[in-house]
């Protein structure tokens, strides 16, 4: 365990990992200050007195005169203060980096621009079945200084580049990147490569690398080691394998598990679980006890979730699609037998839409953008676009339409925060509005 007492330690940001964080040093001796850009940032009530606070901006003075800064996820390194701090030699750490230095039980880490949390999910599921003490959180469910405790066997973190970024001490016993697609361009202003640098810094330390056979950004800088294990779809140690119209799981050349017993559906999903079960295995999880934890996983909810299904409509919430890597995994290999209403818009975060138009040539489409970046996306293919304001007005002019054998798919390719709090409130409103206009 690090000791930090007589450090004068900074937290940047409140809200509940904010707070994890103060409840850390305050339980190791250490009364931190607390900075905050928010007038009035969630968790502030409970906040202790004895805790000094800073709210409507950074206070300069702290973070100069600082030991430690513990910075939160939502403010890049890059803003003036912390390169400032950081030229002046004074260390910047995040809440995964405190936790990766007190940690003893092993650790899987999982990043990727799409599906991590039905991986960090799903393999959390397979540790339960095999009656592992098992803890799940980081940039899902609980911060990760929430879950330290002597009785848990194995963390499964969902790791963000945000979180990797202030990230050094990780010694992951299997680490995965699922994929690499645009995604949070307006944080990297240098592009792609200062993304994917960012989520490479999980294999540094990794005993195991999880790799995307099919996305080659997901490899180690320096290629595929001996530590590299493969998914993919038609390629790699675990790939999928379609004869006689069933699709089977199949770890290095042997079927494990027909998709058919599976509850989650589409090539995207089916992928997933591979990665989840190559993960599993890497950490010695029972194969049979992983491979009954995925005939029962529903998936999560705003994933592709299957909110109403009236007269033969299905009315499909991909709310959790805040990127266009998302929204081309929901549409790729996707059977419609009538029309498919798609629902686009949001706040793109300086993202090229352009990867999803070869998904937007199909027949029987109409695309209804809204929100902030709802005229580029119309513009992709104009002639079947339908722009509105907003996701309200989307639905109320598609309802009348539909007919039986048609889906009506919000996968935004796109944030949710021009017009909602979050995906979770932009999926609820869809869902109620699908059982509303269905």
């Amino acid at each position: 365990m690090t000791d930090y007492r007589g450090k004068q330690v900074v937290i940047i940001g409140l809200g509940l990992t904010g707070l994890s964080c103060v409840d850390f040093f305050m339980a190791r001796g250490v009364t931190p200050r607390v900075t905050d850009t928010r007038v009035s940032p969630s968790g502030l009530d409970k906040l202790p007195d004895s805790v000094e606070r800073y709210l409507g901006g950074l206070h300069e003075g702290w973070l100069m005169s600082a030991d430690l800064i513990v910075a939160s996820p939502g403010i890049a390194l890059s803003h003036p203060l912390l390169a400032e701090a950081a030229e002046a030699g004074i260390e910047i750490v995040g809440d995964v980096e405190l936790f990766c230095r007190e940690v003893t039980a092993p650790v899987v880490a999982i990043t990727g621009s799409n599906g991590k949390s039905t991986v960090t999910t799903l393999v959390g599921e397979m540790a339960q079945a095999a009656g592992c003490q098992v803890a799940v959180g980081g940039n899902i469910g609980l911060p990760v200084l929430s879950l330290l405790d002597p009785n848990v066997e194995l963390y499964v973190l969902e790791l963000s580049s945000f979180q990797l970024e202030t990230t050094h001490s990780l010694k992951a016993a299997a680490a995965t990147i699922l994929n690499v697609s645009e995604d949070h361009m307006d944080r990297y202003p240098l592009g792609m490569q200062q993304y994917r640098a960012a989520k490479l810094r999980i294999y540094e330390q990794a005993k195991v690398c999880v790799v995307n056979a099919d996305d080659g950004l997901t490899m180690p800088v320096r290629g595929v080691d001996q530590r590299c294990i493969s998914f993919g779809v038609n390629v790699g140690d675990y790939h999928l394998n379609t004869q006689q119209g069933s699709t089977w799981l199949r770890v290095k050349g042997e079927k494990v598990l027909d998709t058919a017993e599976m509850r989650i559906t589409g090539q995207h999903n089916f992928t997933n679980a591979l990665a989840a079960l190559a993960l599993a295995d890497a950490v010695g999880l029972p194969r049979a006890t992983s491979l009954k934890a995925l005939t029962t996983f529903s998936g999560l909810s705003h994933r592709f979730a299957l909110a109403y299904r009236h007269r033969g409509v299905d009315w499909i919430n991909d709310s959790k699609a805040t990127n266009v890597g998302s929204t081309e995994a929901a549409l790729k290999g996707l059977k419609v037998s009538g029309k498919l209403w798609l629902l686009l818009g949001g706040d793109g975060k300086s993202a090229d839409f352009s990867p999803l138009l070869p998904y937007l040539q199909r027949d029987n489409l109409a695309v209804y953008c809204f929100g902030r970046d709802g005229d580029q996306l119309a513009a992709l293919r104009a002639e079947i676009s339908v722009r509105t304001e907003t996701l309200e007005q989307a639905m109320a002019a598609i309802a009348p339409h539909t007919a039986a054998g048609d889906m009506v798919l919000l996968s935004p390719a796109c944030a949710s925060l021009d017009q909602f709090k979050n995906f979770e409130q932009r999926g609820d409103l869809f869902t109620r509005l699908a059982k509303e206009l269905g």
